[in-house]
């Protein structure tokens, strides 16, 4: 970090806000090149935890300075390694909460521009999204504020976006994890003014887990996308031996033969096997009648999900 930035930070946080000049400074300074220092992000950290007003703006900065660093510092880009994953948790633990809105759209942001993130993070994320919407209070980035006890439009649409996220427990759809949550949100919530938004968002999310409308590409892990790279920069690589060290196995010649019709073998099905995924197991029906039975009645988010998967 050069020592300009340093001082500036340190003056900023003086007077507990950021004016727009200094904000301008700011970017001007510690993103000249378009490059985010690990020394720098951990100055713009500590200076959102002195920060007493934080505005839309400097949330933006914020968000933005360290979701590039988290994310696309290292290579290959989009994919969160581990130790970048523990040091975002630390940092956000550092004064032992989800200090400010700014860290949690961080934390949204971050799985919504990633490819991939380690499954610590993904866990990290389901509790602090949890936390946030349970007990949270102020104003959010794109308008609304949080609110304590109860799930609001706003928090709702926050949730959302957090589950549904590309680098999500379960790439555009839910999760069990994510699904266990939406249930223990509503136990707690349950008699509280919750809005429409929230009732919808329930009976969608943990009706997307239980019937699996989701696509079920799973994502290629750090490890995998690093050989990727390797192999694209690589002319004298053979596909087949790629194809190997990737999935330890070679796709029979079925599987990419281009049908007369115009499908593509492998991917000819994916349709029929998509519809398959709305047939609820045995083990998904175990799962739902364990929640619904835990406190022996059947309330209305419970009865609103039950006719939601009658009508599939």
């Amino acid at each position: 970090m050069n020592s300009s930035f340093d001082i500036l930070t340190r003056r900023v946080a003086e007077d507990g806000r950021v004016s727009a000049d200094e904000l301008l400074e700011l970017r001007r300074s510690a993103w000249p090149d378009g490059v985010i220092s690990k020394d720098e992000a951990e100055a713009i950290f500590a200076l959102n935890r002195q920060l007493t007003e934080r505005g839309p703006d400097w949330t933006d900065f914020f968000v933005e300075a360290i979701g590039e660093f988290v994310v696309n510092q290292i290579a290959p880009k989009g994919y969160v390694d581990d130790a970048n994953a523990a040091w975002l948790m630390a940092q956000i633990d550092a004064d032992g909460a989800l200090g400010s809105m700014a860290e949690l759209e961080t934390l949204v942001r971050i799985f919504e521009i990633a490819k991939n993130v380690p499954q610590a993070l993904k866990n990290y994320a389901i509790r602090q999204m949890e936390k946030a919407v349970v007990e949270g209070t102020g104003p959010t980035r794109q308008g609304g504020d949080l609110e304590a006890g109860n799930v609001n439009a706003t928090e709702a649409r926050l949730l959302r976006r957090a589950i549904f996220a590309p680098a999500s427990d379960r790439p555009a759809g839910v999760s069990q994890a994510e699904a266990e949550m939406l249930f223990r949100i509503k136990d707690v919530t349950l008699t509280a003014d919750n809005a429409p938004e929230w009732k919808q968002l329930f009976v969608q999310g943990v009706g997307n887990y239980i019937e699996g409308f989701a696509t079920e590409a799973a994502q290629l892990d750090r490890e995998k996308a690093i050989e990727l790279e390797r192999f694209m920069n690589d002319t004298s690589s053979s596909v087949g031996g790629f194809l190997m060290r990737m999935f330890g196995t070679l796709p029979d010649s079925e599987g990419f033969r281009q049908a007369r019709d115009g499908s593509s073998g492998v991917f000819a099905d994916r349709e029929a096997d998509a519809a398959t995924g709305k047939v609820i197991t045995k083990a998904e029906q175990a799962w739902l009648d364990r929640k619904i039975d835990q406190d022996g009645k059947v309330d209305q988010y419970e009865q609103a999900l039950l006719d939601f998967l009658a009508e599939g």
